[in-house]
């Protein structure tokens, strides 16, 4: 009896977790491993954000609420939109779900049918490939500029005209690297230019250095045609707390939030007051953390470089993307068995040749982690 989803077997799991797991199994058998191999912050939550779930707890506020989420949450999201990302946003048209990876697979779900094409570019986060799969859509895979990371004219090519959905992310995970305008208005003109919806996903924007982060939702009519995705998890340290938000057009969120509805209702209601404390509150902690990631970045890119590696452009994120000589599977295995420290193979990412390193961990771990992929390079 055949009892598992062709759809579901073709998706292959994520290799970021699986390097992560494998990293977790030898050190529960007694080996030093350094783990840089997930994108998680090293930092634990700010207190006044823990503070308002324990109260948002205390005051009993543990219910169903609307299924877009708190009425109070999204509206200041919509504050922060206008005020920050120059995008204006009704809270009729923002979507709150348990991450921004639930918000990306619902954005799939309310908008692809079966033989869309969705134009991912690449290098690309690991779970936009198998959102489409499970949505029913096509994914086709572009690369961005190995030069620098931006893009150019060759997505045209891959353009059709069944072409319903652009994503991409920056700052990028996995390289760091952040969209320029130029870029972004090549992107714009793409998506009006052949009726393609954006997916923007923009979950790093508060952690960048020395560039500016450009919403394309902000951009002529492009507010009518994108999805802006974003979450709590990388700027204010509350990955497991699993809260993201999206906004668009107010006819996709009302289908994102028919998917809602019938998968996880809405997020936790007292994690959802930790996020009003989040957007509300003394953003000190937000920058703190920006700063200490910066001082990790120059740290980790100059030692690499000292090595001989190549990097991508890091201006953003938490991430030194690492160009190597050889199979990047069997290298991050050699590092891992070798120098006792976990990456993530660039092949995840859709780009073989490459290594992703986070840098939230501490600056006395990555000079040890540089030592040990010193000493066996």
């Amino acid at each position: 009896m055949r009892r598992l989803s062709e759809k579901i077997l073709q998706i292959p799991a994520s290799a970021t977790i699986e390097i992560t797991d494998k990293a977790r199994r030898m050190k529960a058998e007694g080996k030093d491993v350094i783990s840089l191999s997930i994108g998680e912050p090293d930092f634990d939550t700010p207190a006044h954000i823990t503070e308002a779930c324990i109260e948002a707890l205390k005051c009993g506020k543990t219910h169903y609420e609307a299924s877009q989420g708190l009425f109070e949450l999204r509206e200041a999201i919509s504050d922060k939109l206008k005020r920050e990302n120059s995008i204006t946003a009704d809270p009729s048209e923002i979507v709150v779900a348990c991450g921004a990876k639930n918000n990306i697979s619902e954005a799939m779900e309310a908008c692809l049918n079966p033989g869309d094409e969705v134009l991912i570019l690449d290098p690309s986060w690991v779970s936009y490939e198998p959102a489409v799969l499970m949505a029913g859509g096509k994914p086709i895979h572009n690369s961005l500029n190995q030069k620098d990371f931006q893009a150019d004219d060759t997505i045209l090519e891959k353009v059709s005209k069944n072409t319903k959905m652009l994503v991409f992310n920056t700052p990028s995970n996995p390289t760091g690297a952040v969209l320029n305008r130029d870029s972004v208005t090549l992107l714009k003109d793409i998506c009006e230019d052949n009726d393609i919806i954006a997916l923007s996903d923009e979950i790093y924007e508060k952690l960048i250095y020395d560039k500016e982060h450009i919403s394309i939702a902000s951009m002529g009519d492009m507010h009518e045609r994108t999805i802006t995705i974003n979450g709590f998890s990388k700027a204010y340290a509350m990955t497991g707390w699993r809260l993201g938000y999206a906004h668009a057009p107010l006819e996709i969120t009302k289908a994102m939030t028919k998917v809602q509805q019938h998968t996880i209702s809405h997020p936790a209601s007292f994690a959802m007051w930790g996020g009003v404390a989040a957007l509300k509150g003394d953003q000190t902690c937000v920058e703190n953390m920006r700063q200490e990631f910066d001082r990790r970045r120059r740290y980790l890119t100059g030692a690499l470089s000292d090595m001989g590696y190549k990097t991508a452009p890091a201006d953003g994120a938490f991430y030194a993307f690492v160009k190597v000589d050889g199979d990047d599977m069997e290298i991050c295995n050699e590092w891992l068995e070798k120098a006792l420290v976990a990456a993530t193979p660039g092949t995840a990412f859709n780009a073989s040749g490459w290594i992703r390193i986070s840098y939230a961990a501490g600056m006395d771990t990555l000079k040890e982690a540089v030592r040990r992929i010193d000493k066996i390079k």
